[in-house]
């Protein structure tokens, strides 16, 4: 029987149209639209691209982005105050810092420099301390999305054995977190775990998220699993082994086409519901 496809891109599309909707009912009633800004410091290709990608998701639900460019040369100093800058402006919802940032910067001080209340990529530790705790937090982008595509699925995750496969503070930590929280019981793992394929064998659902290329073999996993690739490298492939699971687990997400477009749809998304609660209280 052939693994069930979880869809990123399809369900990214359909959360699109609703957030179309929802962004025109909020124009109508306050005259504004949802603004995400978004903070590119140097000249790193791929990470200029990821910033059009989501100013184009922007664009596409008729919300509008602020886009701020930052030489390299930039300073932790510099990039705070940018930072503090786009808190104090009313008129911004959310604030998106993409990673990578030159060397020279604390990249961690510019981060929760970020308000709580407009960390719509969920990369603050306030955020991710909340989110642990079960409190109300803007969750980090890619591991939001997950779990949001799982539900989607009608994915079981109480009681059921998940391995998270990665220990990055913006996916892997924060996805072994969500997974808690929804009663799964969670191993986390990573590149130096000694007899890593043992920890695999036993899980109902895998999270691959270790950043190297089909580091995790396909006859590691076992029949039934649900398998979850948030890598992906240049060719096409992510950080499992895929191509021999689409006969033996139950679900797959699809490299590309998967988690790739529900980490900018979770960040688009979440835009969205600060833009709602804030212009709709003034």
């Amino acid at each position: 029987m052939s693994a069930l496809v979880l869809d990123g891109k399809a369900l990214a599309q359909k959360t699109e149209i609703e957030l179309s909707q929802r962004v025109s009912a909020l124009q109508e009633q306050t005259g504004s639209t949802p603004i995400l800004a978004t903070i590119l410091v140097g000249d790193d290709p791929a990470s200029a691209t990821y910033v059009k990608m989501k100013g184009n998701a922007c664009t596409r639900i008729g919300m509008e982005s602020l886009k701020i460019e930052l030489p390299s040369s930039t300073t932790t100093e510099q990039l705070y105050n940018k930072i503090m800058e786009l808190n104090n402006n009313p008129n911004v919802h959310g604030i998106l810092l993409q990673h990578p940032v030159p060397e020279q910067i604390n990249e961690r001080l510019c981060f929760d420099a970020i308000d709580a209340s407009k960390d719509v990529d969920g990369v603050t530790c306030l955020g991710f301390g909340r989110m642990a705790m079960g409190e109300e937090a803007y969750g980090c982008a890619t591991p939001k999305g997950i779990m949001r595509l799982l539900e989607a699925y009608d994915i079981a995750l109480a009681g059921k054995h998940a391995v998270v496969v990665g220990r990055s503070p913006i996916l892997g930590k924060p996805m072994a977190a969500m997974l808690l929280n929804a009663n799964a019981t969670v191993t986390i793992c990573h590149s130096r775990t000694v007899n890593l394929s043992d920890h695999i064998a036993q899980a109902d659902i895998v999270i691959g998220a270790v950043g190297k290329p089909e580091f995790i073999k396909a006859q590691w996993i076992k029949e039934g699993a649900v398998v979850v690739d948030a890598g992906y490298h240049p060719g096409g492939v992510g950080d499992i082994e895929l191509a021999p699971l689409k006969e033996k687990a139950s679900a797959v997400t699809p490299v590309p086409g998967g988690v790739g477009p529900m980490t900018i749809n979770t960040l688009i998304y979440q835009t969205v519901d600060s833009g709602e609660r804030k212009l709709r209280s003034e």
